[in-house]
């Protein structure tokens, strides 16, 4: 039975982790974000109570 041999199978093994370690990681490290993230002040902003039209 020619799938009992792991000659093949096993070289397809290797070569497939090889491109998932070598080429896709540079990939997804290289992506840019659109939106950097800004740092929000330290200061606490004044709250307003709501002015609810049904109370």
């Amino acid at each position: 039975m020619p799938q009992l041999n792991p000659t093949p199978w096993f070289a397809i093994l290797v070569f497939s982790w090889m491109i998932f370690l070598v080429v896709i990681p540079p990939k997804i490290l290289a992506h840019v974000y659109p939106n950097e993230p800004t740092s929000q002040s330290t200061q606490k902003s004044k709250t307003e109570p709501w002015n609810w039209p049904w109370y």
